[in-house]
């Protein structure tokens, strides 16, 4: 027990300590870009005192470490700062994209889990036959594809033809006659997010496959597994509880990775799709020079990283007892 709590303390100082480097990274790297929302404003009658007014109400004519010091301190009280642009609350923009881009991304995420890991084990348990070959070929052509270009290939070939919309997140003539009932709202949600989420799911689904398939072929290999086939236990008895829960460490590590970096990764997605997340507010944040709406979206994707790698070190006291030996 001593071990176990040694290593919790170690593991959350260790990810606080990481996330206050992250913060710190994430305003330097900002203050170092040329340029400000100021000299990115595209106004012909703005004059030099109306940018140096400006500047000086955003708080960019003070020192570095004055701003370094303003921006800790609203970190420590849940603000993310006021927009460069619109001068709201950066806390509240985030939230509807950020909302969007979840129920997008878990849905493209259950997709991949679930049938990463069964076509994975699947593929480990039948090895050479054509099943694994065809699912290892399979996956490993999803895995390689970017996300843009097989975003693109499913609106050029897929939308029209099972006539899903290949845009936006609501249809435009959805409530004209009326309020829509729930059951409407949600159906049509469901409609433009599928997409975009298939096509995240895709990419993740060859990487699963890929990994679990491998963590199997090295499980089944043990002699554990040998012996639990020499006493007669079933071919699911086998797989459940000798191979699949011994090659859970990097399933775990890889969907912990995932989870975290896959926020970033539908910034792509989301631009082909025209799907309002969080993606689709950093291009255009990028677009306008908004460094403080910048700031507080990097933040939020190093902190999901950081956070899903934190909950995965915890997991590993189910899977291996070892880990804190």
């Amino acid at each position: 027990m001593e071990g176990r709590a040694d290593y919790v303390v170690k593991r959350t100082l260790f990810a606080l300590l990481t996330v206050f480097v992250a913060v710190t990274i994430n305003f330097l790297l900002f203050r170092a870009l040329p340029g400000d929302a100021v000299s990115g404003l595209r106004c012909q009658h703005c004059t030099i005192q109306f940018k140096a007014a400006l500047r000086h109400d955003l708080g960019l004519d003070k020192s570095k470490w004055e701003q370094y010091k303003i921006y800790l301190k609203q970190l420590a009280h849940g603000n993310l700062g006021l927009s460069d642009v619109s001068h709201e609350p950066v806390r509240g923009l985030l939230w509807d994209p950020l909302k969007n881009t979840l129920l997008m991304l878990t849905l493209g995420t259950v997709f991949s889990i679930i049938f990463g890991l069964l076509t994975g084990v699947v593929a480990a348990w039948r090895r050479g036959t054509w099943v694994d070959k065809g699912s290892l070929w399979t996956s490993l052509a999803f895995y390689s594809m970017p996300t843009q270009w097989l975003g693109l290939m499913i609106v050029y070939f897929v939308a029209d033809r099972i006539g899903l919309p290949h845009g936006g997140i609501q249809s435009p003539d959805l409530g004209i006659l009326g309020n829509p009932s729930t059951y409407d709202y949600w159906k049509d949600r469901l409609e433009h997010m599928i997409l975009p989420a298939l096509t995240l799911g895709l990419v993740l689904y060859g990487e699963y496959t890929l990994i679990v398939r491998s963590a199997m072929l090295e499980t089944l290999g043990e002699d554990y597994v040998l012996t639990a086939r020499a006493k007669g236990l079933s071919n699911f008895a086998i797989v459940r509880k000798h191979g699949l829960r011994n090659a859970m460490l990097p399933i775990v590590t890889l969907i912990a990775l995932s989870l975290g970096f896959i926020v970033g990764g539908a910034i792509t997605v989301e631009y082909v799709f025209d799907y309002p997340g969080i993606g689709l507010a950093i291009v255009d944040a990028i677009d306008k020079r908004d460094y403080t709406f910048l700031q507080g979206a990097f933040l939020l994707l190093t902190i999901s990283v950081i956070l899903f790698n934190f909950l995965a070190d915890l997991l590993y006291f189910k899977l291996d007892p070892r880990v804190t030996t």
